[in-house]
C-alpha cells in the first residue's frame, strides 16, 4: 500500500466546518509518518471526476472530509476499487460515520482513528447498496448507484423533497420543519415491493426505508437492526399509520425502539425493487429520481478506515 493518501474536501459542510477540519485531520495523517494530498472540486460532479482520477492514480486511500454528502460522492469513487475510504464527518448528518463508530464533529481525533487504520492494514470490509439506474444510463449518466447508509422512500423522501426547496433555516431545523409541514398533507402510498424470491408484496405505506446502515436524518434509526458487513438490506416497511400514531411513534426511531410497533414490519433480502407512483427516493440523503427503484447488496464492496469491531449501539 502506498504512504499517500488524499483528502477530498468539501471546505462549506457543516457551515464552513470542513475547510478547518482538513488542517487537523491532514496532521494526523504526516503524524503517522503518511504524505498528504488535497482535493477540492468547483463543484459535485467537478469534485467527483478528481477523486477519480486520484483513485485511478494509486493513491493509498481517499479520506472524505465534510458530511454525508461528501461520503456519497467518495463512495461513488472508491466502491468496488479496492482503495480504502477514511471518513472526517463534520457535516450535519453523519450518518455513515455513526454507523461505523467513528468520532463525530472531532477532527483530530477521527484524522488519529483513519491514520492508524491505514498504517496498521488499511481498515476493514464492509457492504454497500447498488441502486440500478437504467433511466440515468440510457440518458449518458450512471448505470448504478452506490450507498452504504440508508435508501429512503415514502413520507421521509417528501420531507427530503420539501427540505431542498426551502431556502431557510439551516441545518436540522430545516428538515424539523418540513415534517411539521409534511404531517400536514399526510397520506399514505400504494407500493409494490418484490423481493429476493420474485414474490411482489403489495402495501398501503407511508414509507418504506432500505438500509445497508442503521441510520439516516442525523441519527434517526430507521432500520435499527441492520449490519453494515452480514451481505443483506434491512427493509423497513411501516404500513398505513394515522397522522396521530406517526407523531406518537417518531421519537421512538431515535432509539431504534420502534420496530416492534404493529404497524411496522422488517424484512432482509439480498436485493428488492420497489415502485410507488409519484414518490422520489434517496439515498445517503442524495436525490436518485423516481421510483420504481432496483436495489442490491454487495457483500464486501468498501474497505473503510474505522475500528474492526463495529459499534454496538443499545436499543
Amino acid at each position: 500500500m502506498t504512504s499517500e493518501i488524499t483528502l477530498f474536501v468539501n471546505p462549506t459542510a457543516g457551515r464552513g466546518r470542513g475547510a478547518h477540519a482538513a488542517q487537523p485531520a491532514a496532521r494526523a495523517f504526516r503524524d503517522a509518518g503518511v504524505t498528504v494530498r488535497t482535493v477540492l472540486g468547483r463543484n459535485a460532479d467537478d469534485a467527483l471526476r478528481r477523486a477519480r482520477e486520484a483513485v485511478e492514480g494509486g493513491t493509498g486511500a481517499l479520506v472524505a472530509v465534510g458530511g454525508d454528502g461528501m461520503v456519497s460522492l467518495a463512495l461513488q469513487a472508491v466502491a468496488g476499487t479496492g482503495t480504502p475510504l477514511g471518513v472526517i464527518p463534520v457535516g450535519t448528518g453523519n450518518d455513515f460515520a455513526r454507523c461505523l463508530g467513528l468520532p463525530l464533529r472531532d477532527p483530530a481525533e477521527a484524522g488519529r482513528v483513519a491514520a492508524e487504520a491505514f498504517t496498521g492494514g488499511g481498515g476493514r470490509t464492509v457492504d454497500l447498496g447498488r441502486v440500478e439506474q437504467p433511466r440515468a444510463a440510457a440518458a449518458g449518466g450512471p448505470a448504478h448507484r452506490w450507498f452504504g447508509t440508508v435508501l429512503a422512500s415514502g413520507f421521509d423522501s417528501r420531507v427530503n423533497d420539501r427540505g431542498n426547496r426551502m431556502r431557510l433555516p439551516a441545518g436540522r431545523f430545516r428538515y424539523d420543519l418540513a415534517i411539521l409541514a409534511e404531517l400536514a398533507a399526510f397520506r399514505p402510498a400504494p407500493y409494490r415491493l418484490t423481493l429476493d424470491d420474485g414474490a411482489e408484496t403489495r402495501v398501503e405505506a407511508t414509507l418504506v426505508a432500505v438500509g445497508n446502515g442503521t441510520s439516516y436524518g442525523g441519527g434517526m434509526r430507521i432500520c435499527a437492526d441492520a449490519r453494515l458487513d452480514d451481505g443483506l438490506l434491512d427493509v423497513t416497511v411501516v404500513g398505513d399509520c394515522s397522522r396521530t400514531e406517526l407523531i406518537r411513534v417518531f421519537p421512538r426511531v431515535y432509539r431504534g425502539t420502534h420496530l416492534d410497533h404493529p404497524k411496522i414490519t422488517v424484512h432482509r433480502v439480498r436485493s428488492l425493487t420497489l415502485d410507488a407512483h409519484g414518490i422520489t427516493g434517496y439515498a445517503d440523503g442524495e436525490p436518485l429520481g423516481p421510483l420504481p427503484l432496483t436495489v442490491h447488496c454487495v457483500p464486501g464492496a468498501l474497505r473503510v478506515l474505522a475500528p474492526q469491531t463495529p459499534p454496538q449501539v443499545p436499543r
